[in-house]
């Protein structure tokens, strides 16, 4: 038996190489990334994991009192804690899954400087472990549902439909678009470190320009339509209201456009992560 047997690992010259079989070959790996993100994100905290729940209703309680209370602006009949809280659950997870990725190669380095693995698990084992807090989320929400629709004394205000049954598919479609996003961030960062302090003005104005989130969009002007078209967020917070609350309706069209910037984001920031990972230890 030959005992002298090397495996030599190299960077791949190609754009579209992207390690699928490799990714499945380090699932371990995976879930340690995912326990290690959940974890640590609270760890020696009181509060622990509740602080999943604390900011979501922390922004609907401001929301309601300065977009409802103050602004008079419409929620559709609905009462603020739902029409928020469902804007703010499909916000929070993509905004975690594109914040906690954009920092992958900055804040890894270290990691990935002394051994060898994909590097696309690490920003997938961010989208999983946001998905922990998704439903950390989303079951504080089903609370306000129930209560709102049976036991409230205004009675049932609420029709949820059967597109609730593609929930799955649209938090797929969220994690998707948060893990674009965030991969284009964290290329970028990678090269110009004036990024880091980028995604955080982005993140803020990103949620400003989602104008569903703060009022019912049908009371929105048709010369501004177009802006709920070209931010895919749009689509996802009014499906949310649709689905949940019986509260409007998603144009098909919008919602076309929407999963289409989704797909484009995602595919290139595939390849421009595949692309700067083989280089971009000389420059972090």
């Amino acid at each position: 038996m030959n005992e002298n047997i090397e495996f030599i690992i190299e960077p791949s010259g190609s754009w579209v190489r992207i390690p699928w079989r490799e990714l499945l070959h380090y699932r371990d790996l995976l879930y340690i990334l995912v326990r290690r993100d959940f974890v640590s994100r609270y760890k020696q905290t009181i509060l622990g994991p509740i602080w999943f729940i604390i900011q979501p209703l922390f922004y609907t309680v401001v929301f309601t009192f300065v977009f409802k209370k103050m602004a008079g602006f419409s929620t559709g009949g609905m009462p603020g804690v739902l029409f928020y809280y469902s804007g703010m659950l499909a916000w929070q997870y993509f905004s975690q899954c594109m914040n906690g990725t954009s920092t992958t190669f900055v804040a890894n380095a270290g990691l990935f400087g002394k051994v060898y693995f994909p590097r696309l698990v690490v920003p997938i084992s961010v989208i999983i472990s946001n998905m922990l807090a998704y439903v950390l989320q989303f079951a504080t929400f089903l609370c306000f549902f129930i209560y709102y629709n049976w036991f409230h004394p205004s009675g049932a205000i609420i029709h949820p439909n059967a597109s609730l049954l593609f929930l799955p598919l649209v938090i797929l479609w969220t994690a998707c678009l948060g893990l674009g996003v965030g991969l284009w961030m964290s290329a970028l960062t990678a090269k110009y470190r004036d990024f880091v302090h980028v995604a955080g003005f982005l993140t803020q104005l990103w949620m400003f320009s989602t104008l569903p989130l703060f009022r019912d969009p049908e009371g929105i002007n048709a010369e501004y339509q177009w802006v709920l078209a070209a931010n895919p967020v749009c689509s996802i917070v009014q499906w949310y209201r649709a689905a949940f609350l019986g509260l409007g309706t998603v144009d098909p069209v919008a919602m076309s456009i929407s999963v289409g910037v989704t797909a484009f984001l995602l595919i290139t920031g595939v390849l421009i992560f595949s692309r700067v990972e083989k280089t971009f230890i000389d420059t972090v």
